[in-house]
């Protein structure tokens, strides 16, 4: 396998895992208090998230030298790993390691401490994004940097919270099923358009002329907004349509939301794996 094969392949699968691991957290940290059946799931799922999102980034890191000679026998070579060290990439990769190994320990506890620890390795895990990347160069980085916080929060918590809420569907009583499902519906619907408002505010900052949406960055960044877009249907599926009726205990309607949570779930991996691409290989002309 060709080394930037197998780097994408690495990033898109750790990008899913800390996101999900993140996620998680804050879930647990906004609707875990009245989950009886599936709350120590939800934990070890993203206890094992965390740990694969390191075991996948220590990978993708390890990889980067061999990026750099063209050949996968790069990943020996002692003078590329150095270079590799001495980079962004190290910095951005202990951040992320802190934060999941933090979030990995945290939820070890059942505490209110557990939670408030694993919150901050969810938000050490989130601001890594803010240290690397197109933003970093511009110079906009006093705005570009908080709305892209703001965006990689809430899309770490909204895909974070896909899988427990499945997991709840499937444990829990109709009735703390139909009131963890409206509560997290109701801040959903408001901040998924907020993903797609901060997403089109970073494409309009970072690519400077509409020739460039012709372009492998302007495509991809279009891919990336319909995707959210997308995205913002399921919202109003789940807000509008399936909400009240998960709350009188339709069991068609469950079977439906969970349908809903996987085509969300393969949708915002999609974008994310998009977004790995993105980053590896291309950048918006300056």
């Amino acid at each position: 396998m060709q080394p930037d094969t197998l780097s994408v392949l690495l990033r898109s699968a750790s990008f899913i895992a800390l996101f999900q691991a993140a996620g998680m957290v804050i879930f647990i940290a906004m609707f875990g208090r009245p989950l009886r059946s599936s709350l120590n799931k939800i934990r070890h799922l993203a206890q094992v998230s965390a740990i694969a999102a390191i075991a996948l980034l220590l990978g993708h890191y390890a990889v980067e030298a061999a990026r750099m000679a063209d050949d996968m026998k790069g990943m020996t070579d002692t003078s590329l790993q150095m270079m590799v060290m001495h980079s962004t990439a190290s910095v951005v990769l202990a951040f992320r390691i802190l934060g999941l190994s933090v979030i990995a320990f945290a939820l070890r506890r059942q505490d209110d401490a557990g939670i408030v620890f694993s919150i901050i390795g969810a938000v050490l895990v989130c601001a890594s994004f803010i240290l690397t990347g197109h933003t970093v160069a511009s110079p906009l980085r006093w705005a570009l940097a908080p709305l892209l916080m703001f965006h990689v929060m809430i899309v770490g918590f909204w895909f974070g919270a896909l899988v427990p809420l499945y997991l709840v569907s499937r444990q829990e009583s109709p009735i703390i099923t139909g009131q963890v499902t409206e509560a997290f519906t109701r801040i959903a619907g408001w901040l998924v358009p907020a993903i797609l408002a901060a997403g089109i505010m970073l494409g309009y900052f970072l690519v400077r002329h509409l020739d460039e949406f012709r372009l492998a960055y302007g495509i991809s960044l279009i891919a990336k907004v319909a995707g959210f877009a997308t995205l913002m249907g399921f919202a109003a599926l789940n807000k509008w349509r399936l909400g009240p009726r998960l709350a009188s205990g339709d069991h068609r309607a469950m079977r439906s939301f969970r349908r809903s949570l996987g085509f969300e779930y393969l949708l915002i991996a999609a974008v994310l794996s998009v977004t790995a691409v993105m980053t590896t290989f291309y950048s918006p002309e300056p």
